[in-house]
């Protein structure tokens, strides 16, 4: 029987995240491999996926290391478990890898800084932005920074901060009230669903699609 080796054939010990402090935050934790199996004998596949029949574990084990392989249960439930012979490490990389080719590219936080004296070309022009930035599925963070004596009157902030969230209301919706933190008021906005999106300031390309469609947002 030949089981794929290593280049340079030069041995490891088998992939082991339980010796990883960070386990905890291991989405693959629960999978067991190599001496987290306790199961005296299990059914073995190998690598290329062909049955091996069933064996005592520490004889399966003993054979996955010997190839600088990993054992892993497949199927806990089965009687005996199936496990199969694998390079664990490999296995874990192309999920992450398929897991963050999958991940949409949505999500990300824009920021828009307003001032207390804003006039209102550059207030209508960050209103704007904040329109783009939201059509394309980013969250919105609207700050608002006081200078010097402004912080006697952070009213007046907020009342910026308010006037913003009213326009923006037909694109997102605020996640909570605007607050005050140190010299600055801070506000995060959420992008409504799709079809519920309508730009006041932001004039959309002709035949311009919102980036990162989502049926169920339908």
């Amino acid at each position: 029987m030949a089981l794929p080796s290593s280049p340079g054939g030069s041995a490891r010990p088998p992939y082991n995240r339980d010796r990883d402090p960070r386990r905890n935050n291991d989405p693959f934790a629960h999978i067991k491999r190599n001496l987290r199996i306790k199961s005296p004998q299990i059914r073995v596949i190998s690598p290329e996926g062909r049955q091996m029949g069933i064996m005592d574990t520490p004889k399966a084990l003993a054979l996955a290391q010997q190839f600088n392989l990993d054992l892993v249960e497949m199927a806990a439930n089965a009687n005996p478990p199936v496990c199969r012979i694998m390079d664990f490490g490999k296995y874990v990389y192309e999920e992450q890898k398929k897991h963050a080719h999958n991940k949409p590219a949505a999500g990300k936080i824009k920021e828009i800084e307003f001032t207390v004296r804003i006039e209102k070309h550059d207030f209508e022009t960050k209103l704007r932005h904040a329109e783009e930035f939201l059509d394309h599925g980013n969250k919105v963070k609207l700050r608002l920074k006081f200078r010097g004596r402004e912080m006697a009157h952070t009213e007046m902030g907020f009342e910026v901060v308010n006037r913003a969230i009213k326009e923006l209301d037909t694109m997102g919706h605020p996640d909570s009230p605007p607050k005050l933190s140190g010299k600055q008021i801070n506000l995060m906005i959420t992008p409504h669903p799709i079809n519920k999106r309508k730009p006041k300031f932001h004039v959309r390309a002709e035949g311009h699609v919102p980036d990162h469609a989502d049926p169920a947002h339908g």
